[in-house]
């Protein structure tokens, strides 16, 4: 890998991901995070994406303070694929040199971010937890966990630029910030000889679909629950509170809940209002994705368990003794019974 001038660098840019004329949210919560860099930076912060019609999305980007909007607009670019996107973004970075580039680390970001810094040749640090600026070298410091989660490393790339992270959608709550704003429109003439890969067929996927990171209440159960059946007591305490449920790694493994209501390294990051962790221990693979909670309140039987480390408050008992007398508590105050 050779060593760049990073000098020529400025300002932290952010991927606006897309898909059917709607906007990731996971963008606008690292356009808020951005602002939070770009003053330990001195910088501004830009949004960047390409596609087909995008400069629709100017106000949205603007409203989470997006100085710059550049964008790259093409029918080629009308539905993902890695190649020209990669293409045609490796352009913009080139042409203008971001200091830092961030992308969400979904499954189209987690795909593209690897091969744009592969050309780029500069460094990537995949699905981090958090993003600081090293007050004395004013490196990215990109957190991620490793090892299975069992530890959290923290990673900088300080002779090469842009520093590349792609942050885990949920990680940082998205808050609006309005300016006025510019958009750049760029052009790139695509090799489209070079482009084999054709979409034939678009498959939406049927099934459950949860968002947990919009909800303010989440009651969420681990192994502790003993058994599928017994996840009825999560799921019922949160409908009282007018929540969602989710569950733990291993509660999952174990059949009791979809992956799609999965907390954790491996599964949603959450920062609600309320998070009541109901038989869950605490392992660092759950923590790493609810620890930025408001409020944690763990029901737990061991007494040494891990989550009571982390909780605001913590009930020590029989989960499944204690969950249906907060049930009918909450039914009684809230006038639900």
């Amino acid at each position: 890998m050779i060593k760049h001038d990073i000098s020529k660098y400025k300002h932290i840019w952010v991927f606006v991901e897309h898909e059917n004329g709607e906007v990731a949210r996971v963008s606008f919560e690292l356009l808020t995070k951005a602002r939070e860099l770009a003053k330990d930076l001195d910088c501004e912060v830009h949004a960047f994406t390409v596609g087909d019609k995008v400069e629709q999305f100017k106000d949205e980007v603007f409203k989470y303070g997006a100085k710059k909007f550049f964008i790259i607009e093409d029918p080629i670019l009308k539905d993902y694929m890695t190649e020209p996107y990669r293409d045609s973004i490796v352009y913009l970075i080139e042409k203008y040199k971001p200091e830092v580039v961030l992308i969400g680390a979904t499954t189209l970001g987690r795909d593209l971010a690897g091969t744009i810094a592969t050309v780029l040749q500069t460094g990537l640090t995949a699905d981090t937890t958090a993003l600081d600026i090293d007050p004395k070298t004013k490196n990215l410091l990109m957190t991620r966990p490793t090892f299975g989660g069992n530890l959290m490393a923290t990673i900088f790339c300080p002779d090469n630029r842009p520093q590349m992270s792609t942050s885990r959608p949920g990680v940082y709550k998205a808050i609006e910030e309005p300016v006025k704003g510019e958009v750049i429109k760029e052009k790139f003439e695509f090799d489209k000889a070079k482009y084999t890969k054709k979409i034939l067929e678009k498959i939406i996927e049927e099934g459950e679909k949860v968002n947990l990171g919009f909800y303010d209440i989440i009651v969420s159960g681990g192994f502790g629950m003993g058994s599928k059946e017994n996840m009825k007591f999560v799921q019922e305490l949160a409908d009282v509170l007018g929540g969602t449920w989710a569950a733990s790694r291993k509660a999952v493994q174990a059949g009791w809940a979809p992956q799609t209501r999965q907390v954790g390294q491996t599964g949603q990051t959450v920062h609600p209002k309320i998070y009541i962790a109901c038989g869950i221990s605490g392992a660092i693979q759950h923590v790493a994705g609810m620890k930025s909670s408001d409020v944690i309140i763990a029901i737990n039987k061991d007494p040494e368990a891990p989550i009571f480390e982390l909780a605001t408050y913590g009930i020590v008992g029989d989960v499944l003794e204690v969950l249906p007398k907060m049930t009918k508590m909450f039914k009684e105050k809230l006038g639900k019974a």
